[in-house]
């Protein structure tokens, strides 16, 4: 079986990082969704608590359950629960939803500054606290999130300036005690001087952020993909390699197997394409379960860093993580 190794060294230098921006750890909220990025739920949790922080955004109910114990707060974005739960926090996704959470259900409100993807508009604020009272849900927060903080436009600017008419509208409608929070990764490494309750940290926590509008290179990849060797062997030039046999050798060479393929999240458009960190080329057609390499080593680095194969994908890091499947056994160094 393939083998996911995850560097906790990188891991927490990534943390002080954004720590410093926030000031103080406490605001920290780490994105646990889909299998922390891919990198491992229980795993990530772990090395969260160690580090000290407190907080997590989770996708679903049953991830929020998998790490209640290692968090005092849990923020749950899409999912409804079916009874009242006084431990997590649930998202309010839109105005007509309201009604389906259960009465003293603790909940977040997000508004949709220009994302226009989730959350109420503002001009439904006023109707949505008035739905929220008479639901009797406890409402403890209001949130949006950011659509183009990693490009260089003007959206970024007009999403906090919108989200800045949200806070006035809360304010002038006499609710007190309500957290707000906006930023995420890309948003707190723009943001100059960080003043929010909260900031939702995923990408940049796992050392893949990248854009041409800021410098992130001090924040460093947590996860390395490897695989272990199934065959070696010694092929002439002129010889075809894997499904289709659109592979042709050009001189003679050694050729090894690998116990990884497209069903464990390596992707198949990768075939023929793609060099590893140490130099070894990919041939063949690379199959569910195996890929095929110009080396003879025992266990091969797949990649080190999913920013730079995600480019070699024509994708995102974020889709190379999380396309790993979850029964890729996970190490902690």
């Amino acid at each position: 079986m393939p083998l996911i190794k995850l560097n906790k060294n990188n891991f927490f230098n990534n943390l002080d990082i954004i720590a410093k921006k926030t000031k103080t750890k406490d605001k920290i909220a780490l994105v646990l969704k889909d299998n922390a990025y891919g990198h491992g739920l229980l795993e990530v949790a772990s090395m969260a608590k160690e580090y000290g922080i407190t907080k997590a955004v989770v996708r679903t109910y049953d991830e929020a359950k998998s790490v209640e114990d290692f968090f005092e707060y849990i923020l749950i974005l899409a999912d409804t629960p079916k009874e009242k739960n006084d431990r997590f926090l649930y998202t309010i996704n839109d105005l007509n939803h309201i009604k389906d959470f259960p009465s003293g259900t603790r909940v977040e409100l997000k508004v949709d500054t220009l994302m226009h993807r989730n959350g109420v508009m503002l001009e439904e604020i006023k109707e949505s606290l008035s739905i929220i009272k008479k639901q009797g849900l406890h409402l403890e927060a209001i949130f949006t999130h950011h659509r183009s903080a990693d490009e260089l436009t003007s959206e970024w600017y007009v999403q906090n300036e919108t989200f800045q008419k949200v806070k006035q509208k809360v304010e002038e409608l006499g609710l007190k005690n309500i957290r707000f929070h906006s930023a995420n990764s890309a948003s707190l490494v723009r943001t100059q001087d960080f003043n929010e309750d909260m900031v939702r940290v995923g990408i940049a926590a796992y050392g893949c952020l990248e854009s041409h509008v800021y410098d992130a290179k001090e924040f460093k990849p947590v996860l390395s993909l490897l695989a272990s060797q199934n065959s070696v062997r010694t092929l002439n030039k002129g010889a075809r390699v894997g499904y289709s046999a659109n592979y042709t050798l050009g001189c003679d060479a050694k050729v090894s197997n690998y116990d990884i393929g497209y069903a464990d999240g390596f992707f198949r458009c990768l075939s023929s394409n793609y060099t590893t960190p140490q130099g070894f080329a990919q041939v063949g057609n690379i199959s569910m379960d195996n890929a095929s390499f110009l080396c003879d080593a025992k266990e091969l680095l797949i990649f080190d860093d999913a920013k730079k194969i995600a480019r070699d994908a024509n994708t995102l890091a974020y889709e190379i993580l999380t396309s790993l499947k979850a029964s890729i056994k996970r190490e902690v160094l």
